[in-house]
Formats: C-alpha cells, sequence, structure tokens
C-alpha cells in the first residue's frame, strides 16, 4: 500500500481538531497525517493579533512543510483554507505532489475572502466585528443554525464544533491573494459538497472564481453534504482523500 503524506488546513473559526475524525482514518491506514493549527486558531488562539492576516497563515503552512522536511504532500484546504494551500504550494511548489480543494477553489489574483462572499456579506460582517469582535475579530456563526437538519451532524458534533471555533482574525479575510503562478502547476483535486461540476462548468464563464475551477489540471469528486463534510461524512472524505494521493 502506497504511504501519502497529507497536510490539513482548515476553513474560518476551526482548527487542526475539525480533521480529528478524517485524520485518525488516514493514519489508521498508514498515512501520515498534519493538520494544522493556524494561527489565532484551535490550540494557537493566543496568538491571534489584529496584525494576523492570510501572509501569516500562509507562513504556518511553509513553516510545517519545511520543518517536518515533507516532500510529495498532499496539500488540502477546506473554505478559507484553500487560499492558504494555494498559497503555501505557489512558496514551495517542489514539496507539493497535489492541491485538494473542499468544497472551495483557488482565488483569482487581487481578490479576497472577503471580496468572494460578496459585498452584502462582506458588509454584514464588517457589522459583527465591528459591534462583537473588537473591530479586528470575526466571531464564529450559530452552529446549531447551520446543522440543523444536516444528516450526520448531530448535538455532539454541534458542540465539539461551538467547542473548537474561534473567532476569525479580520485581516484574513480582507488581504488579497498575492501569487506568482507556480502553484498552476500542480495537479488539483476538487471535492464538492454544496455544488456540483456541473453548477461549476455552468458559472465558470461568468465568475472568475469558477473559471478556475476548468482551467488546468483538475480531477473531481461530488460528496453532497453541507460546507464541512470533515464533520459530516468524515469516512467518506478520508476515502476520497486517500483515492486523490494514489
Amino acid at each position: 500500500m502506497n504511504t501519502n503524506t497529507y497536510v490539513l488546513v482548515p476553513g474560518f473559526w476551526l482548527g487542526a481538531a475539525v480533521w480529528s475524525a478524517v485524520a485518525d482514518r488516514l493514519r489508521a491506514r498508514g498515512h501520515v497525517v498534519h493538520a494544522v493549527d493556524l494561527t489565532g486558531m484551535g490550540e494557537r488562539a493566543h496568538l491571534a493579533t489584529p496584525g494576523t492576516d492570510l501572509t501569516t497563515h500562509i507562513e504556518d503552512v511553509v513553516r510545517v512543510l519545511e520543518q517536518h522536511d515533507l516532500h510529495d504532500v498532499v496539500l488540502v484546504g477546506h473554505s478559507y483554507g484553500a487560499l492558504v494551500t494555494t498559497g503555501a504550494a505557489d512558496r514551495v511548489p517542489g514539496r507539493v505532489a497535489r492541491l485538494v480543494y473542499v468544497d472551495s477553489g483557488p482565488l483569482p489574483e487581487g481578490l479576497s475572502q472577503a471580496d468572494f462572499e460578496g459585498p452584502a456579506a462582506r458588509a454584514a460582517n464588517e457589522e459583527l466585528v465591528t459591534t462583537h469582535g473588537q473591530g479586528w475579530l470575526l466571531p464564529p456563526p450559530p452552529w446549531a443554525e447551520l446543522a440543523a437538519g444536516v444528516p450526520g451532524v448531530d448535538d455532539t458534533v454541534v458542540a465539539a464544533l461551538v467547542e473548537d471555533s474561534r473567532p476569525q482574525p479580520w485581516r484574513t479575510a480582507t488581504q488579497p491573494v498575492a501569487l506568482t503562478g507556480a502553484w498552476e502547476r500542480l495537479p488539483r483535486t476538487g471535492v464538492l459538497c454544496t455544488f456540483t461540476l456541473e453548477q461549476v462548468r455552468q458559472l465558470a464563464p461568468q465568475a472568475p472564481v469558477f473559471a478556475r475551477m476548468v482551467d488546468g489540471d483538475w480531477t473531481y469528486v461530488e460528496l453532497p453534504t453541507w460546507h464541512w463534510p470533515m464533520v459530516s461524512r468524515p469516512a467518506e472524505l478520508a476515502d476520497v482523500l486517500e483515492s486523490a494521493g494514489r
């Protein structure tokens, strides 16, 4: 059996713990797994500052790759984490074998996560940052409301999400993506959970975000569920990641 090395990067509000069920399954099959707590998240929550931004998080992942001297890595980014993994792969492409985007995709140059969500969502989030986040933190979402009726997500899972989530430094959302293009030589896998491949193809001509998901060396897997498949369908996501590493 091939042994793969995975680096798992979470999205907004969450740390390495959100990957636990997936990581445990991959490790049980003999793979090497590094789940990352980005600066200000998870067990590194105390390191958050108003200056924590996308570059900070990219440097976190590059540091993991270099300090552990990792090569041929399957670099997995979920949601906002995809901006981080793309940036890290752009810095050290020689250490990465494949990029996996979990319900996400690479953003075009000069766009930020806050831009992707649209003007209305950005304004609403900025209001939350101002009124409930000391002017620099985006509070976690109402997990119980988001999880209502989602198969595979019970009260225990919601309680874990509430326990593990931390306010997100807002500059991570507002700093635009800056890339050299080195990452574009890497093969990519899209794990589609809240949208289908057909929807991606229909939206690609109209939206730059989706256009980046049909150019280059892509493969796709549809895994229908909510936006956090690592807690709603961890066994299936582990299978997808193992297949992507072959």
